[in-house]
């Protein structure tokens, strides 16, 4: 797997059930190869929906450029070599690089069907799909790799992303996979990032409270740190008193 230390930094506001994301991708990226691309490149395009004030995207997270005449070359090749696994990957790979997604997911189709096993080219179809925010599609493949490699720590904490970030939310799913992330690497700081950002959305503020502690401790230096404090101090003063009647029921 080519994917390395990709950091998720969220410096998400959160007011209510509003929660707005941004990625920072700081996977190692070199030449032209195809890689599995980080989820996180959802950080190159402003997300839609964020609340008024909300940090922009690093203006260094951008695009690498791609030679519209290599895309040609490799999707011209792609095209008439179908069964032709590495012209896939290929022309999948440069596709995502220029943020053309519904091509990088027709082309990561066909190297599956060539090679059905490779496990690349599955996470690589869950994050194409992730970035072109196609979520549920996104979640297929992401449990089609973590069927071959269950303690894949980035690709089950994507797969949280996915039931995290979509319409409706589904946030107990996705807390129970991020879960499953820190069984396996408990220090893991992207997954305790979206944690603390679940639980928060959730109106858990105890459970929030634990794993920003673990955060803190984890990753001290985190820029997500104060903006998750932030936001969870705004949720915990938008949350509805509990009424009287309601404590003295407990």
């Amino acid at each position: 797997m080519n994917k390395e230390n990709v950091l998720f930094s969220i410096v998400g506001v959160l007011v209510g059930f509003i929660v707005g994301f941004v990625f920072a991708n700081t996977a190692n990226r070199s030449g032209l190869a195809p890689q599995v691309q980080g989820a996180a490149q959802v950080a190159e395009r402003q997300p839609e929906g964020l609340p008024p004030g909300h940090p922009a995207v690093d203006a260094s997270q951008t695009r690498p450029q791609v030679d519209p005449a290599a895309l040609g070359a490799a999707v011209k090749l792609a095209d008439e070599q179908p069964d032709n696994f590495a012209a896939q990957t290929n022309a999948a790979g440069l596709s995502v690089q220029a943020g053309r997604y519904d091509d990088a997911v027709r082309f990561y189709t066909r190297a599956n069907k060539a090679k059905p096993d490779d496990y690349e080219t599955l996470v690589n179809l869950g994050n194409t799909l992730f970035d072109a925010e196609r979520l549920p599609e996104a979640e297929k493949w992401y449990a089609a790799a973590l069927r071959k490699t269950p303690n894949d720590v980035n690709v089950r904490t994507d797969l949280g992303l996915t039931f995290l970030l979509r319409e409706p939310a589904q946030i107990d799913r996705a807390v129970a996979e991020f879960n499953k992330s820190l069984a396996v690497e408990p220090a893991h700081p992207q997954t305790l990032q979206n944690l603390t950002v679940a639980l928060t959305r959730k109106g858990d503020f105890a459970g929030a409270e634990a794993a920003l502690a673990k955060l803190q401790a984890a990753a001290p230096q985190s820029p997500a740190i104060q903006q998750l404090r932030a936001g969870m101090d705004k949720a915990k003063s938008g949350a509805p008193a509990e009424t009287s009647e309601a404590k003295a029921g407990k």
